[in-house]
């Protein structure tokens, strides 16, 4: 009995079987021997789907086993999600509650939603199935992952974005991350989302308007993207803001919006643009304001002399797990930069940048908030001092989350103040 006639009849006994993986595995054969999916591959990702849905049903439907209508429709999705798309990880990347898909060799597969990590049943078939499901996704961006090469960063045509790394680096299989862009978010709905007060919405609005230069600070995860995001809601429409970033990950909703991502170089190893070469371009394009997503290298240096020479209201993010240790953060990736300087000099760059810094944290359950809020009040080659506008904190018993404010200092009050901006008053403390 052939392979095809075999499953066929083991799934007619019980569809919900693993037989079903099988007949995944024999149709998709035979799609592709009907069709080559070079003839697709110029198509539109939906008009892909199409050409081939219309294949596959017709060859289900002479070869295939008898099976409901509801049966036969997964069976082609399955079939073409494999085809073309992310195979078992297709459902996963469709949830929109899932944030993160995080894959540690064939069986092993983790998801984030709400803020938790948790294990899903789904897996692969084989460890071939993933590297498959690799190259599938290397070769659309024109990548390659080999010994040579085990590591690539990329992004699906859906806009998320891709890690992967392979043996011999990664000893137990094949890892593939996937990150799911979030939303974008006002700053009134992490009010909602007890991610900050709303008295500390309205003072970051106020800061954002007086064009202040912004920090935003945290670890892994604790959601400084989402936040800088929402800061950026804040900017005036009649602004030209140009956005730098490793993986387009910001959603501005401003009508006058120049979006620039870093490309890394192609498998000659050419073609190579970084952060640097664009925050340098963006000097040249007339920018009321610059926002890049994540400094991590000699860029640094870069932005911080745009900050210091006209650019205010500039946006940033940075790993760091405190104020203090984002200033000096900022100090050691400004080191990495081609222009060697005293530490003097970055110090003085630092202290005459930085206005604000919002360090975010990621507590045990999941929740992202605003842990402090910190005005750099250091001048010229002084060493880093910082003062708090706001600090969050537990109280009681119940461990109820309280947010203290403070009286922001002369140097933040006179420049809101020449903006023609008024800081919100509050009292000393508030509760989420």
């Amino acid at each position: 009995m052939a392979l095809i006639d075999r499953v066929a009849h083991d799934l007619r006994s019980n569809f919900n079987s693993t037989n079903r993986e099988d007949l995944v595995s024999v149709f998709r054969s035979r799609l592709l021997e009907e069709i080559e999916l070079d003839e697709v591959a110029n198509l539109e990702l939906p008009q892909q789907r199409a050409r081939l849905e219309r294949v596959l049903s017709r060859i289900i439907s002479f070869e295939g086993p008898v099976m409901s209508s509801k049966e036969k429709n997964w069976l082609i999705k399955r079939v073409i999600d494999d085809a073309v798309g992310l195979g078992v990880l297709e459902p996963l990347v469709a949830d929109r509650s899932v944030t993160e898909i995080m894959v540690n060799g064939s069986e092993d597969i983790f998801i984030e939603r709400n803020g938790q990590i948790e294990r899903v049943h789904t897996k692969f078939a084989s460890e071939a199935e993933i590297y498959q499901l690799i190259d599938r996704i290397v070769s659309s961006v024109n990548r390659r992952v080999d010994e040579s090469s085990p590591m690539v960063d990329a992004r699906l045509p859906g806009g998320e974005r891709v890690n992967i790394i392979i043996p011999p680096l990664a000893l137990d299989g094949p890892t593939i991350t996937i990150r799911r862009f979030p939303e974008p978010f006002r700053l009134t709905d992490l009010v909602q989302r007890n991610s900050l007060p709303q008295e500390a919405a309205g003072l970051l609005s106020a800061l954002v308007e007086a064009r202040l230069n912004i920090l935003v600070s945290g670890g892994t995860g604790s959601g400084k993207t989402t936040f800088l995001n929402a800061l950026s809601g804040v900017i005036s429409t009649r602004e030209r803001i140009v956005t730098i970033e490793d993986a387009a990950e910001l959603s501005l909703q401003q009508p006058h919006v120049v979006r620039l991502e870093a490309r890394p170089a192609n498998t000659e190893g050419k073609g190579l643009v970084t952060i640097r070469d664009l925050v340098r371009n963006a000097l040249r394009m007339r920018p009321d304001r610059i926002i890049v997503g994540e400094v991590r290298g000699g860029e640094t240096l870069d932005m911080l002399q745009a900050m210091n020479t006209g650019h205010e209201g500039s946006l940033t993010t940075v790993h760091a797990n405190s104020a203090p240790d984002a200033l000096s953060r900022l100090e050691t990736l400004s080191s990495m930069s081609d222009v060697p300087l005293p530490v003097e000099t970055v110090r003085d760059q630092i202290n005459g940048a930085i206005d604000v810094i919002v360090q975010l944290e990621r507590d045990s359950s999941g929740v992202r908030r605003v842990s402090t809020i910190e005005a750099v009040v250091s001048r010229h080659r002084e060493p880093y001092e910082t003062v708090p506008l706001l600090k969050h904190a537990r109280s009681g018993k119940d461990s109820t989350d309280v947010f203290n404010f403070y009286d922001p200092p002369l140097s933040i009050k006179n420049k809101v103040m020449r903006q023609g901006i008024f800081l919100p008053s509050f009292t000393n403390s508030g509760k989420a």
